[in-house]
This record gives structure tokens, C-alpha cells and sequence, in this order.
């Protein structure tokens, strides 16, 4: 499977500037070789597994509902304000969980991984991404720009971190006094922590953060205009407006929904327990999967110069979470690797395909890691900026290159510890107006 191949953003394709290889101890990977290494019946959706999965958590959600429903109904509960907040909280958490696996099963339908058939896939999509405020033309077609240049320091749109100087800029530093820069104080880590977790994937939507200048269709936009509702804003090709307001129509058909819910519970308490709550949870999880697979101090971003398909698809880590992970979040998690390698192996397929790609990869599998705030905060403060590391390099085994002045030029660019920067409330170089 050629990388153009893999590589649609349902408009356009774009091809990949440098060769499909790793050399690891002096051999050759291939793309092809990792295809070939992979079962062929992963790379096809079994229809009955893709709606089983689908209903099973249909169903996850209709039984929690129903509970949530018969509790709020028991005298026992409506007495006791330990036994109602506890009830409710406990629905939010687990419906979270749910929602979450349905979140990705929508993710799926983005890579073509649910059905053969694009418009089942589109309509199963849009249908589950619309109900959790995620425009799902809009989101599916910045992903797939971030998978075809996943950890590129200037195209990738997901994650990319500062260099030093930019760094330097946004914590008023010298750049040349990086070193002797502090971490943050446990308790500004947690509310860093907090502040990411909780807003963040509604913010990334709103204004496309974590995203470099470079990497959008359109240059020199305001910050208002990079969000994924736009559709003439700087993230979409010029033909690509008419599937973005198809994604703008199906978030508004969640908001009558809510509205019409509203009116039937006749409280906005009850809406925000039923909906709001489970839906920041999703959210959060959102954002932990995506943050924690992709900043890791052992994992590296690399350049115009550097930068191929297989360095940055590679360029991920895997994380265990238990059943959480394999049942509710559908291997989202514990198979990120191989997800960036061939997105369209549909999720129930991915440890299959897994176990046979890693044995391949040497040092550019980058192990196993887990979910907890341990993590995160580890990710947090060691993962601040990046700057090239001879030393990383060679352990890492990459050879330098050297440029056209004839000096030794770093391979990867890795990350380096600091404190936290002012919160971002906007894309990097947009201006205000």
C-alpha cells in the first residue's frame, strides 16, 4: 500500500516527499514490508464486527441511561443528597467510558475503517461525531493532514512543539539561559494539567492550537478564523466548504436535540448530569490519548530535512490501560503505532496487525507506556520544547546527515524540560485581527 494511498484527506492527496524507509542496524524497512508482515484480511472491515462493536456500546448506553433514570426515580436516592451525587457522578464516569468507544468507533468511519463503503462510513460518523460537538468533515479532514505528516515540526497539526527560541519567547526568557529554567510547581502542574483536561479538546476545535503557522491551507488569518467550524477559515481547501457546513448543521441538530431534552426533563441539572457531564469526560479522554501518545521525552519530532512517513508515524508510543483501554476505548490506546502506520485496519483488527509490525520497527518502536496523571505530568513538564540532540541521536541510532556547508546536521528533534508557558488561548503566529 503506497503512502498516497493512506494518506487522503477526502479532498485532496498529497504525496510524501522522502523515501518510505527506517534503517535500523543497517537494514531496510519498508512500508510494503510492514504491509506484507500484516495478515490481509486486517486491512478489511468485517461489517458484522464493525455494527457489533457498535451496538454493544449502543447498548452500553441505553442500560446506563435506563439505571440512571430508575435511580433518580428511587425515594431512597431523591433523599439522601450523598446517595444523588453519587449516582450521578458515577453515570457521568462510566458513560464517559462508553461514549468515548463510540467516539472512536466515529474515528474509525474518518480512516474508511468501519465499512468498505464510504458513504456508511460518513453516515455512521457523522451521525456519532455530531452528538459530541466534534464536526465530523471538519475534524476527519485536519486528522488524516495529521496522519500524513504525523510529528513534522512544520506540517503536523496536532501536538507540535516550539523550538527554542519560540520557547524562550512565550516564557520571556533568553534563549540561551533555557537550562537553568525551573519546572513548575506541583500544584501550577496540576492546574495546567487541569485546565488541558478539561477544555482543551474544546479549545483545539474553537482555535486549532498545538498547530504551527506553517501547517494550515491558509496563511495569515486571524485567530478567529482557524476554527474547525470555518468553512472558509484558514484549516479547509476552498472545496471542502460545502462538507463543513454539513459538519456545522450536525452539531446544531445536537443543540435542538439538547434543547428538546431540556424541556422534557424540565431542569437544566438534569440535562447537565444526563449529557454535560458524560460528554466532558469524553473529552478528556480525548485529549489524553491524543497528548499522551504523541509528547513522551524518549520520542522525537523531526524536520523538513529529516522527517519521512515511517520516522514520524513511528514516532508515537503505545499505552496500556487495561480493560478500559482494549473494551471501552476499543485499542485505541494500546495500539497507536500501528494506527499510524495503517489507519484503515479497522480497531478489532489493530492487536493482530500490532504483533506483527513491532518485531520489525527496532528502536523505532518506542514501547509501552501507561494512563495516569504520573503520565501526564511526566509529559507535561519534561516535554516543553525541542531542539536537536546528537547524542539522542546516535543512542537512538540515527546517522547524521550534513548539509550543504558540510557540518554535521541532527537527525530528530527531542524534547527538553521547563515550566509551563503562559496558557494558549490561540494558534501560534495568528494575529488577533
Amino acid at each position: 500500500m503506497s503512502i498516497m494511498e493512506e494518506g487522503r484527506t477526502g479532498f485532496h492527496t498529497v504525496e510524501e516527499p522522502h523515501p518510505t524507509k527506517l534503517v535500523e542496524e543497517g537494514a531496510l524497512v519498508t512500508v510494503d514490508d510492514l504491509r506484507r508482515a500484516v495478515p490481509e484480511y486486517c486491512f478489511e472491515p468485517n461489517l458484522f464486527l464493525s455494527f457489533y462493536y457498535l451496538f454493544r456500546d449502543l447498548f452500553y448506553s441505553a442500560v446506563l441511561t435506563c439505571a440512571l433514570y430508575k435511580l433518580l426515580h428511587t425515594p431512597a436516592v431523591l433523599q439522601s443528597n450523598w446517595l444523588y451525587y453519587s449516582v450521578v457522578n458515577v453515570y457521568g464516569v462510566c458513560q464517559g467510558l462508553v461514549w468515548t468507544g463510540l467516539w472512536v468507533i466515529a474515528h474509525d468511519c474518518g480512516h474508511s475503517g468501519f465499512s468498505r463503503w464510504s458513504a456508511l462510513n460518513d453516515t455512521v460518523g457523522f451521525i456519532l461525531h455530531s452528538w459530541f460537538f466534534s464536526p465530523y468533515f471538519s475534524w476527519k479532514s485536519t486528522h488524516r493532514r495529521h496522519h500524513i505528516y504525523a510529528n513534522h515540526i512544520t506540517k503536523d497539526l496536532n501536538y507540535v512543539p516550539p523550538l527554542r527560541h519560540q520557547y524562550a519567547e512565550k516564557i520571556n526568557a533568553a534563549a540561551e539561559t533555557l537550562e537553568e529554567i525551573g519546572q513548575d510547581a506541583p500544584i501550577v502542574l496540576f492546574i495546567r494539567i487541569l485546565l488541558q483536561q478539561a477544555i482543551g479538546w474544546n479549545w483545539y476545535m474553537l482555535t486549532n492550537i498545538t498547530c504551527p503557522p506553517t501547517a494550515v491551507v491558509k496563511k495569515d488569518m486571524s485567530v478567529w478564523r482557524h476554527s474547525h467550524f470555518d468553512p472558509w477559515g484558514a484549516l479547509f481547501f476552498p472545496s471542502e466548504w460545502p462538507s463543513i457546513i454539513m459538519s456545522d448543521l450536525g452539531c446544531l441538530g445536537t443543540m435542538t436535540i439538547l434543547y428538546f431534552m431540556y424541556q422534557a426533563f424540565g431542569s437544566f441539572e438534569t440535562l447537565f448530569w444526563v449529557y454535560i457531564v458524560p460528554w466532558t469526560w469524553v473529552n478528556h479522554w480525548i485529549v489524553m490519548i491524543t497528548y499522551l501518545h504523541h509528547t513522551h521525552p524518549s520520542v522525537p519530532k523531526y524536520s523538513d530535512e529529516s522527517w519521512t512517513f515511517l520516522r514520524g508515524a513511528t514516532a508515537t508510543i503505545d499505552r496500556d490501560f487495561g480493560i478500559i483501554g482494549t473494551h471501552f476505548f476499543h485499542h485505541i490506546s494500546t495500539d497507536h503505532v500501528t494506527h499510524h502506520l495503517f489507519s484503515r485496519i479497522p480497531h478489532y483488527y489493530s492487536p493482530i496487525a500490532s504483533k506483527a509490525i513491532i518485531p520489525l520497527l527496532g528502536k523505532h518502536y518506542h514501547g509501552r507506556g501507561d494512563f495516569s496523571y504520573d503520565a501526564l505530568s511526566t509529559s507535561f513538564s519534561q516535554c516543553q520544547w525541542v531542539e536537536e540532540d546528537g547524542e539522542k541521536d546516535a543512542a537512538f541510532g540515527l546517522t547524521p546527515d550534513k548539509n550543504q556547508d558540510g557540518h554535521k546536521r541532527s537527525q530528530a528533534l527531542w524534547y527538553r524540560a521547563g515550566r509551563s508557558p503562559i496558557p494558549e488561548y490561540k494558534m501560534r503566529g495568528a494575529a488577533l485581527f
